[in-house]
Protein backbone atom coordinates (compact mmCIF):
# COMPACT_ATOMS: atom_id res chain seq x y z
CA UNK A 1 0.00 0.00 0.00
CA UNK A 2 1.29 3.45 -0.92
CA UNK A 3 2.20 5.76 1.93
CA UNK A 4 -0.50 8.44 2.23
CA UNK A 5 0.12 12.16 2.78
CA UNK A 6 2.99 12.85 5.18
CA UNK A 7 3.21 16.12 7.12
CA UNK A 8 6.67 17.10 8.34
CA UNK A 9 6.42 19.69 11.11
CA UNK A 10 9.70 21.53 11.43
CA UNK A 11 10.36 20.78 7.80
CA UNK A 12 12.74 23.68 7.20
CA UNK A 13 15.60 22.38 9.36
CA UNK A 14 18.26 19.96 8.12
CA UNK A 15 16.45 16.89 9.36
CA UNK A 16 12.99 17.91 8.20
CA UNK A 17 13.95 19.36 4.84
CA UNK A 18 16.19 16.43 3.99
CA UNK A 19 13.40 14.00 4.83
CA UNK A 20 10.90 16.05 2.81
CA UNK A 21 13.09 16.00 -0.28
CA UNK A 22 13.85 12.30 0.01
CA UNK A 23 10.19 11.36 0.43
CA UNK A 24 9.07 13.65 -2.39
CA UNK A 25 11.67 12.11 -4.68
CA UNK A 26 10.18 8.71 -3.81
CA UNK A 27 6.75 9.90 -4.95
CA UNK A 28 5.23 10.58 -1.51
CA UNK A 29 2.81 13.50 -1.08
CA UNK A 30 4.73 15.69 1.39
CA UNK A 31 3.24 18.59 3.34
CA UNK A 32 5.79 20.73 5.16
CA UNK A 33 4.40 22.45 8.24
CA UNK A 34 6.01 25.67 9.39
CA UNK A 35 5.29 28.72 11.54
CA UNK A 36 6.19 30.67 8.39
CA UNK A 37 4.82 28.85 5.32
CA UNK A 38 6.09 31.54 2.92
CA UNK A 39 9.64 31.03 4.17
CA UNK A 40 9.22 27.27 3.84
CA UNK A 41 7.93 27.70 0.29
CA UNK A 42 11.02 29.73 -0.61
CA UNK A 43 13.33 27.05 0.83
CA UNK A 44 11.85 24.32 -1.37
CA UNK A 45 11.34 26.45 -4.48
CA UNK A 46 14.75 25.54 -5.92
CA UNK A 47 14.31 21.80 -5.32
CA UNK A 48 13.63 19.55 -8.30
CA UNK A 49 11.05 17.75 -6.15
CA UNK A 50 9.30 20.96 -5.09
CA UNK A 51 6.13 20.29 -7.15
CA UNK A 52 5.28 17.46 -4.77
CA UNK A 53 6.09 19.42 -1.59
CA UNK A 54 3.19 21.46 -0.23
CA UNK A 55 3.82 24.12 2.46
CA UNK A 56 1.24 25.08 5.11
CA UNK A 57 1.09 26.28 8.69
CA UNK A 58 1.66 23.51 11.26
CA UNK A 59 -1.99 23.04 12.18
CA UNK A 60 -3.21 22.79 8.60
CA UNK A 61 -0.38 20.43 7.68
CA UNK A 62 -1.19 18.12 10.59
CA UNK A 63 -4.90 18.13 9.76
CA UNK A 64 -4.29 17.05 6.17
CA UNK A 65 -1.97 14.09 6.73
CA UNK A 66 -2.23 10.42 7.66
CA UNK A 67 1.32 10.49 9.01
CA UNK A 68 2.68 13.45 10.98
CA UNK A 69 6.43 13.68 11.55
CA UNK A 70 7.77 15.79 14.43
CA UNK A 71 11.13 17.23 13.35
CA UNK A 72 11.43 20.12 15.81
CA UNK A 73 13.83 20.67 18.72
CA UNK A 74 12.64 18.91 21.87
CA UNK A 75 12.35 22.19 23.77
CA UNK A 76 9.63 23.40 21.39
CA UNK A 77 7.52 20.26 21.12
CA UNK A 78 5.03 21.05 23.90
CA UNK A 79 3.92 24.28 22.21
CA UNK A 80 3.67 22.48 18.87
CA UNK A 81 1.55 19.67 20.32
CA UNK A 82 -0.76 22.22 21.97
CA UNK A 83 -1.24 23.73 18.51
CA UNK A 84 -1.94 20.52 16.58
CA UNK A 85 -3.41 17.98 19.03
CA UNK A 86 -7.05 18.73 18.27
CA UNK A 87 -6.43 18.86 14.52
CA UNK A 88 -4.89 15.41 14.11
CA UNK A 89 -6.95 12.74 12.37
CA UNK A 90 -8.27 10.08 14.76
CA UNK A 91 -6.38 7.36 12.91
CA UNK A 92 -3.21 9.39 12.31
CA UNK A 93 0.24 8.09 13.18
CA UNK A 94 2.71 10.56 14.66
CA UNK A 95 6.40 9.78 14.13
CA UNK A 96 8.88 11.30 16.54
CA UNK A 97 12.40 12.06 15.26
CA UNK A 98 13.74 14.11 18.16
CA UNK A 99 16.40 13.40 20.76
CA UNK A 100 16.59 15.49 23.97
CA UNK A 101 20.24 16.49 23.70
CA UNK A 102 21.69 19.72 25.06
CA UNK A 103 24.92 21.36 23.92
CA UNK A 104 26.09 23.92 26.46
CA UNK A 105 29.61 25.24 26.69
CA UNK A 106 30.73 22.68 24.13
CA UNK A 107 29.51 19.81 26.32
CA UNK A 108 26.82 17.35 25.23
CA UNK A 109 24.32 16.07 27.80
CA UNK A 110 21.03 14.23 27.73
CA UNK A 111 18.21 16.44 28.98
CA UNK A 112 16.22 15.08 31.92
CA UNK A 113 12.80 13.89 30.74
CA UNK A 114 10.43 12.83 33.50
CA UNK A 115 8.71 10.22 31.32
CA UNK A 116 12.03 8.59 30.39
CA UNK A 117 12.34 9.63 26.74
CA UNK A 118 11.20 12.29 24.30
CA UNK A 119 8.83 9.75 22.76
CA UNK A 120 7.15 8.86 26.05
CA UNK A 121 6.85 12.56 26.87
CA UNK A 122 5.06 13.10 23.55
CA UNK A 123 2.78 10.10 24.12
CA UNK A 124 1.31 11.72 27.25
CA UNK A 125 0.36 14.79 25.21
CA UNK A 126 -1.30 13.12 22.23
CA UNK A 127 -4.96 12.06 21.95
CA UNK A 128 -5.48 8.39 22.78
CA UNK A 129 -6.80 7.78 19.24
CA UNK A 130 -3.49 8.83 17.68
CA UNK A 131 -0.68 6.27 17.46
CA UNK A 132 3.00 7.11 18.01
CA UNK A 133 6.22 5.64 16.64
CA UNK A 134 9.87 6.65 16.59
CA UNK A 135 12.17 6.67 13.58
CA UNK A 136 15.31 8.37 12.24
CA UNK A 137 16.62 9.27 15.69
CA UNK A 138 20.10 7.86 15.04
CA UNK A 139 20.48 9.09 11.44
CA UNK A 140 22.65 12.26 11.42
CA UNK A 141 20.55 15.27 10.42
CA UNK A 142 23.19 16.64 8.04
CA UNK A 143 23.44 13.23 6.38
CA UNK A 144 19.69 13.12 5.92
CA UNK A 145 19.84 16.61 4.43
CA UNK A 146 22.21 15.44 1.66
CA UNK A 147 19.22 14.09 -0.19
CA UNK A 148 21.15 12.79 -3.20
CA UNK A 149 23.29 10.44 -1.08
CA UNK A 150 22.13 7.01 0.17
CA UNK A 151 22.02 6.72 3.96
CA UNK A 152 23.71 3.29 4.16
CA UNK A 153 22.70 2.32 7.69
CA UNK A 154 19.95 0.78 9.80
CA UNK A 155 17.20 2.72 11.55
CA UNK A 156 15.73 1.61 14.87
CA UNK A 157 11.94 1.82 15.04
CA UNK A 158 9.74 1.50 18.09
CA UNK A 159 6.12 2.39 18.76
CA UNK A 160 3.00 2.02 20.86
CA UNK A 161 1.34 -0.45 18.45
CA UNK A 162 2.10 -2.81 15.60
CA UNK A 163 0.33 -0.43 13.24
CA UNK A 164 2.45 2.53 14.33
CA UNK A 165 5.67 0.60 13.83
CA UNK A 166 4.46 -0.63 10.44
CA UNK A 167 3.75 2.95 9.33
CA UNK A 168 7.19 4.09 10.48
CA UNK A 169 8.76 1.16 8.64
CA UNK A 170 6.84 2.08 5.50
CA UNK A 171 8.20 5.63 5.69
CA UNK A 172 11.77 4.42 6.26
CA UNK A 173 11.50 2.02 3.31
CA UNK A 174 11.08 5.05 1.02
CA UNK A 175 14.59 6.26 1.87
CA UNK A 176 17.43 4.85 -0.23
CA UNK A 177 20.02 2.85 1.67
CA UNK A 178 18.09 2.77 4.96
CA UNK A 179 16.77 -0.43 6.57
CA UNK A 180 14.15 -0.36 9.31
CA UNK A 181 14.85 -2.51 12.38
CA UNK A 182 11.78 -2.97 14.59
CA UNK A 183 12.92 -3.01 18.22
CA UNK A 184 9.50 -3.16 19.86
CA UNK A 185 7.54 -1.01 22.31
CA UNK A 186 7.75 2.75 22.73
CA UNK A 187 9.82 2.39 25.90
CA UNK A 188 12.75 1.31 23.70
CA UNK A 189 12.99 4.97 22.65
CA UNK A 190 15.09 5.44 25.80
CA UNK A 191 17.80 3.17 24.41
CA UNK A 192 17.55 4.64 20.91
CA UNK A 193 17.97 8.19 22.18
CA UNK A 194 21.04 7.17 24.19
CA UNK A 195 22.46 5.53 21.04
CA UNK A 196 22.20 8.91 19.35
CA UNK A 197 24.19 10.47 22.18
CA UNK A 198 26.75 7.69 21.72
CA UNK A 199 27.02 8.41 17.99
CA UNK A 200 27.62 12.10 18.72
CA UNK A 201 30.31 11.16 21.25
CA UNK A 202 31.99 8.87 18.68
CA UNK A 203 31.96 11.69 16.13
CA UNK A 204 33.58 14.08 18.58
CA UNK A 205 36.19 11.69 19.90
CA UNK A 206 37.30 10.49 16.46
CA UNK A 207 36.87 13.80 14.60
CA UNK A 208 34.30 12.44 12.16
CA UNK A 209 30.74 13.47 11.31
CA UNK A 210 28.69 10.54 10.04
CA UNK A 211 28.76 7.85 12.78
CA UNK A 212 25.62 5.72 12.57
CA UNK A 213 24.59 2.11 13.12
CA UNK A 214 24.12 -1.17 11.27
CA UNK A 215 22.99 -4.46 12.80
CA UNK A 216 25.05 -7.43 11.65
CA UNK A 217 23.46 -10.87 11.49
CA UNK A 218 19.88 -9.71 10.98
Amino acid sequence: MALGPVAILGGTGQQGSGLARRLAAAGVHVIVGSRDPQRARAIFASSSSSPTIETLDNGSAAAGADTVVLAVPFGTVDALLDEIATRLKDDAVVIDLMVPLSFTGGKMTMMAVAEGSAAEHIRTRLPASVALACALKTVPAHRLDRADEPLECDDFICGDSDAARARAGELVSCLAGLRAVDVGPLSRARSIEHLTALAVAINRRHHIHDARFRVIGL
